[in-house]
Formats: C-alpha cells, structure tokens, sequence
C-alpha cells in the first residue's frame, strides 16, 4: 500500500512540473507594425502572429504593449496584448 501511495505521489508531482513547462512568455516592447488580425512585430523585431481568440485594444504603432504569448511549432502566437502606460 505504501509503494501505491509514494508512486501515486511522484506521478502527481512530475505532471505538475511538465504543466509549468507550458506556461506563456511575456514580452514588453513598443510596436514597430501591427497588422489587425494578423501579425504584430515590436521595435526589437520580435514577431508575433494574433491568436484567432485576439480582441484589438485600439493597438497603434509606437505604443508600448506587454505581449502573452506562446509558442506554436515554429509561431509565436500572442494570446493577449495590453498596453502600458
């Protein structure tokens, strides 16, 4: 019974950790282009592609924004994008 619980306990403790693995970047940076819908690329040429989920805050270029977002395959997709003030 105590093997069970200990290999129960270290099965729970490792899917925990690889869920860390999958948490979104952040990004900071002012916009250099930013095509709505599509793609946002920052002054430090970071590009991004708009997640289909996106909601546009009234983006402008040289606004400075902080971007999430995650990888897909080769893609950055940003999930969400605020401006800072």
């Amino acid at each position: 019974m105590r093997t069970l619980v200990v290999s129960t306990v270290a099965t729970l403790l490792l899917a925990g950790g690889s869920a860390a693995f999958a948490a979104p970047h952040q990004t900071t940076g002012q916009i250099r282009q930013f095509t709505a819908g599509k793609t946002l690329v920052l002054q430090d040429g970071s590009a991004f592609q708009l997640a289909k989920t996106f909601r546009n805050p009234g983006l402008k270029v040289g606004e400075k924004v902080s971007v999430n977002w995650d990888m897909s395959g080769k893609n950055k997709i940003a999930e969400s994008v605020m401006v800072v003030k």
